[in-house]
């Protein structure tokens, strides 16, 4: 059985969705896992992590949008300490999640051919997020 673990910063540019397969992908070695699991852990409450189309840039630039109108900035919230995207940046962590589990088969992520991984950043003026990778298998 083979187990590794490796923590890496990402900082997205601005607020948005960001494909960061390929920094996952550079981050750690899965070529010689046939048969294994790779888990992502976003150690934060106002970013997330989702699996969406990664060809496309309009639909990034859709996710933002309809994420945004589903939970917008400004409204009368209670927890507002650091700013107006405090709160939707929390909820919409929550909604899409800090967690992805994808299976590694013969080497690679056995992701679909559209399928790419996001970080979703819900947060005006981003910081650095750290990810914690973890990879186990045969």
């Amino acid at each position: 059985m083979i187990f590794r673990q490796k923590e890496i910063i990402v900082k997205a540019p601005k607020r948005g969705f960001f494909l960061i397969t390929d920094k996952i992908l550079s981050s750690i070695d899965i070529s010689d896992i046939n048969t294994g699991m790779m888990n992502l852990f976003l150690k934060h409450t106002s970013a997330s992590l989702t699996i969406n189309e990664n060809a496309s840039p309009d639909v990034r630039v859709d996710m933002e949008m309809i994420s945004s109108k589903l939970v917008p900035d400004g409204y009368d919230y209670n927890h507002s300490l650091e700013g107006p995207d405090d709160m939707p940046a929390h909820f919409k962590s929550s909604m899409f999640g800090v967690s992805l589990n994808i299976p590694i088969t013969n080497g690679m992520l056995n992701l679909g051919t559209w399928q790419g991984i996001y970080l979703n950043e819900h947060r005006d003026y981003p910081t650095n997020r750290k990810i914690v990778i973890s990879v186990w298998g045969v």
